[in-house]
């Protein structure tokens, strides 16, 4: 079986912290990652703080194999997550000649040097392209910094897929049942002894007023997947449960 690639995640902004600005991008991020075959093992929030970005991204880039900045890289002088990954890779902040000519091929008279802030890359960092936008996202080492702005970051992120380095993709079954949670926990966790290297969770639910239980079972290996969704659904009928969907 492969090895275990992973990610971590960094969300900068205080619009984030503060309610302002739901996060759209760890979902997005997640389910892609592990299309590629990349494990997303942690996600931090952080504010537009030096203080607080450059420890933790020093710690994480040791930590994990990638990792994913999203905010902090548009024209205002909030826009920090630059200075700090430079600074986290002990390297100066220069202005990328390639990002300063797509952004004046694309606001032609309208360049201003607010705009021309988006050029500014760690010196050695190469680009992510933006094909929404022009601005680019950057790369250094094993740090991808990318937009805040979900199609932004959507589209730098498919621009940086081909890069990654994966290994194989989780599979997962899920397996809604009406039965509370508390009658399924002693054989689920039965189960998951049997099944050590199956991820399994359970998780509540409520619809149309019936209380449920989402049984989810995830593995990249498909063989031993089954093997453990079959005696799930055995657990599930012994227990008299009424499966109310079977998503494979």
């Amino acid at each position: 079986m492969s090895p275990v690639v992973t990610a971590a995640v960094m969300v900068i902004g205080n619009e984030i912290l503060s309610g302002r600005t739901q996060d759209a991008n760890v979902a997005y991020l997640g389910r892609r990652l592990n299309d590629c075959g990349v494990r997303l093992l942690e996600v931090r929030v952080l504010p537009d703080l030096e203080s607080a970005i450059v420890p933790a991204l020093r710690e994480m880039k040791a930590r994990y194999d990638y990792v994913f900045t999203t905010g902090g890289i548009g024209p205002t002088h909030d826009d920090i997550t630059v200075d700090c990954v430079a600074k986290a890779f002990e390297r100066p902040v220069v202005e990328h000649p390639e990002a300063r000519r797509l952004l004046e091929d694309y606001y032609g008279e309208r360049i201003n040097p607010a705009r021309l802030r988006m050029a500014r890359a760690p010196e050695g960092a190469s680009l992510v392209e933006n094909p929404v936008s022009r601005a680019p996202g950057l790369r250094i080492e094993n740090v991808y910094v990318l937009a805040g702005v979900p199609k932004i970051m959507q589209a730098q992120f498919e621009a940086a897929a081909p890069e990654l380095s994966g290994g194989t993709p989780l599979q997962s079954f899920t397996l809604p049942v009406a039965l509370a949670e508390s009658v399924v926990a002693p054989g689920l966790e039965a189960l998951q002894g049997r099944y050590p290297d199956v991820e399994m969770g359970s998780y509540p639910y409520q619809r149309d007023g019936r209380y449920g239980t989402a049984l989810v079972l995830r593995s990249a290996d498909p063989g031993r997947l089954e093997a453990a969704a079959g005696e799930l659904r055995d657990l599930v009928a012994e227990l008299g449960g009424v499966v109310e969907q079977e998503v494979a």
